[in-house]
């Protein structure tokens, strides 16, 4: 049996693309209409290309973070494709400045890349490279649905749960309690109750105010309430989980697994979603996985649906895979939801291949 040659990283192609957005989202710390993407071309000398991308959040930093990925071209380049290996010595190299930001999620980017090129090489898509089976995995919809009132909300709903989703998420941190229970009254009695409706706060409350609501919201119906308060004030947390009758989910703003570890050890949540970005990538995935299992905690996920559905497939605890289509428009095979159940494609990697002309339409020089 001949043993396939050991492929090497030749290069990083980056670029910045920033994506109109469907369904614009209006959260308490203001309105997300377009989706700022880094995306990145890992090739190896062997010609095969690794490919992921990155949601930015804000235009201000979307180039930054493309010049860093750029920059770390030298450090990659003549390496061994070899994920594990890469997220290691990348992190030492980093290790006095820190890993989480944009540091974080250029190292995050190379991960997922890495990991896309060696499912490739092998010929077989991501879940199947991390010793998972291609299964369904039940997905919410995430788009749309931000702070747009009680009058527009329903209707914005029933598009969501149109296509055949059984649950959707409805953003809340109106400057009332009055308006936030007007709006889950309203979405609820639009959806009826064989949707479930989960609830984001997006870190808009202090925590004696979200203690205040999320008892205000116990008998409203809702799935879950995710982050009511500021993300790293696990003892806060803690306090708002012993208020609530409603379980409380956080984790997308988990910087690394240590992050999480501190988080379970504070007992913060009674749910986790770790964003693949902000994790650590692949690697960094499969360690928080890993903590979840050991916890017995219920996993989410958190953005990036196409990297995500076979994470989710890898994940002992796996829950929710959260369905945004903020890249869509960019990829030749955009995720596919059927009857609420996200499917894992069945090619080599994780199935991101970009629509070129599309890129080129919305590239920012």
């Amino acid at each position: 049996m001949t043993m396939p040659v050991q492929q090497t990283i030749r290069s990083l192609d980056v670029r910045a693309v920033q994506v109109p957005m469907r369904l614009p989202l209006q959260t308490s710390s203001g309105t997300i209409r377009i989706a700022p993407l880094a995306l990145l071309d890992l090739h190896t000398n062997e010609a095969v290309t690794g490919r992921t991308y990155l949601f930015c959040y804000t235009p201000l930093v979307l180039k930054p973070v493309c010049n860093l990925l750029a920059n770390l071209e030298s450090l990659v380049q003549g390496m061994s494709v070899a994920p594990l290996e890469i997220n290691r010595a990348l992190h030492a190299r980093f290790r006095l400045l820190g890993t989480t930001g944009i540091v974080g999620m250029a190292l995050a980017a190379i991960d997922m890349a890495a990991w896309d090129a060696v499912a490739r090489i092998e010929g077989q898509p991501l879940a199947r490279a991390l010793g998972a089976e291609l299964i369904d995995i039940p997905a919410y919809n995430s788009c749309g649905l931000g702070l747009i009132g009680a009058d527009l909300a329903p209707a914005e709903a029933q598009s969501l749960v149109a296509t055949g989703f059984s649950a959707i998420k409805v953003r809340l941190g109106y400057p009332d309690l009055k308006t936030d229970i007007k709006v889950v009254r309203a979405v609820k009695s639009a959806i009826g109750d064989e949707v479930h409706l989960m609830a984001d706060y997006n870190q808009a409350l202090s925590v004696p105010d979200a203690m205040h609501r999320v008892r205000a919201l116990a008998d409203e119906g809702l799935y879950w309430i995710e982050e009511p308060c500021l993300a790293h004030d696990y003892q806060g947390y803690a306090r708002v989980r012993d208020a609530s009758r409603c379980p409380i989910q956080m984790g997308e703003n988990w910087w690394g697994p240590a992050e999480m570890a501190m988080s379970l050890g504070f007992g913060a949540s009674d749910l986790g979603m770790p964003d693949a970005m902000k994790i650590g990538g692949v690697s960094g995935w499969l360690q928080a996985a890993a903590l979840g299992d050991s916890a017995g905690m219920p996993i989410s996920t958190h953005l990036f649906p196409e990297v995500s559905v076979h994470l989710m497939a890898a994940t002992p605890t796996r829950h929710w895979l959260e369905f945004v289509d903020w890249a869509s428009p960019i990829l030749n095979q955009p995720m596919q939801v059927r009857n609420g159940q996200a499917g894992i494609p069945n090619a080599p990697g994780t199935g991101i291949d970009w629509d070129e002309a599309a890129v080129g339409r919305y590239l920012v020089h």
